[in-house]
This record gives C-alpha cells, structure tokens and sequence, in this order.
C-alpha cells in the first residue's frame, strides 16, 4: 500500500468537510447530512477493495510454500 491511498482519503474528507460546512450554513443540513454519509460510504468501499488486494496478497505469499 502506497501513500496516495491516505491522500485521497484525506482530499476527500477536506473536500466532504468544506461541502458540509457550505451547506450547513445554507439551511440544508439533510443534504449536508447525506453528502457526510456518501462519503463514509465510499471511503469504506476503497477500504474493502483495499483489504480485499491485501487478502490476496498475503494469500499468495503463503502460497508460495
């Protein structure tokens, strides 16, 4: 796992942060509610793909023997 993994989550926990903060003020807090939540949701979808890579990596590792 490199380190342009933690970036992007990190971009896009700014990026989900400011939009929530925008709209918060904007009187729309079910939408600001609803942005927060789609991003958990794909921050944890890149978290299963990568947990899926790191199965199949340590899979293959023991494989080997």
């Amino acid at each position: 796992m490199d380190i342009t993994a933690i970036y992007k989550i990190a971009g896009l926990g700014i990026v989900i942060a400011v939009l929530h903060i925008f709209l918060t003020q904007a009187g729309r807090q079910e939408q600001a509610q609803m942005l927060s939540l789609a991003g958990v949701v794909i921050v944890l979808l890149w978290l299963v793909q990568m947990l899926g890579q790191l199965f199949a990596n340590v899979e293959s590792v023991f494989r080997l023997w």
